[in-house]
């Protein structure tokens, strides 16, 4: 099966010749010069493509507004942002809002090629592995460790970064217990600073976003000190 690709580009002469370049590549391309257009056709094919490749500026919507609308209908779906602005300020917007890739034009061809595939090989790669027995289970909540992969309930299946991976398997080793802030930094990461623990805060933030699905796991604040990582039943 084709990697499919959904390209989102108002500039005629470029769309043509990215289009054509990567099903030359194998490629199947679905091209838009409207990101309104491209919006509509995402929200009822959410699940179909293997990445977005957004040009930032067009004139109906810019990109950044059309990868956060993406992201809500499947915040799973890797994309790349394609711009003429080389400023440092949009690659790092680009970048917070959970780009995979940032490219500035005028780009080599072959290695917008080359760092899509290896953007959708990486996705494909931490793909679960169903018959691995590395794995944490408690009630409704499946976690693969190797594979970065969480599993709650019929929810599709959620992609964590490496700290984050790594911040939920020590959480795991420590159920039900109060852990001060400063000894998960200290022991996680080896230093306690300011910007570790604001890190810390946002990784907490998402797995407790995730884990809001399971009615078996849950973190919570324990004022002034740190967090606790409920698991019921125990």
């Amino acid at each position: 099966m084709k990697p499919k690709i959904l390209l989102i580009e108002d500039e005629t002469d470029l769309g043509n010749v990215v289009r054509q370049y990567l099903e030359i590549m194998d490629f199947e391309v679905t091209w838009y010069q409207q990101s309104t257009l491209a919006l509509e056709h995402f929200e009822s094919n959410p699940q179909v493509y293997h990445i977005l490749l957004i040009d930032v500026s067009i004139p109906d919507m810019d990109g950044f507004t059309l990868a956060q609308e993406v992201i809500k209908l499947n915040e799973y779906v890797p994309f790349l942002f394609l711009t003429a602005r080389n400023e440092r300020a949009d690659r790092l917007y680009g970048l917070k809002i959970g780009a995979d890739d940032y490219i500035t034009k005028p780009f080599d061809i072959d290695e917008l090629v080359l760092r899509i595939r290896n953007i959708i090989k990486r996705n494909l790669h931490t793909s679960i592995d169903v018959n691995s027995r590395d794995f944490i289970e408690r009630g409704d909540v499946r976690f693969y460790k190797d594979s970065f992969k969480l599993l709650i309930g019929s929810h599709k299946e959620i992609t964590l970064t490496p700290r984050e991976a790594e911040l939920l398997d020590f959480l795991f080793r420590n159920e039900n217990r109060i852990l001060k802030r400063e000894d998960i930094l200290k022991q996680l990461w080896g230093d306690n600073d300011y910007f570790l623990g604001r890190s810390l805060d946002v990784f907490v933030s998402r797995l407790r976003k995730h884990l809001g699905k399971s009615a078996v796991v849950s973190i919570d604040n324990v004022y002034g000190v740190g967090f606790i990582f409920n698991v019921s039943g125990k």
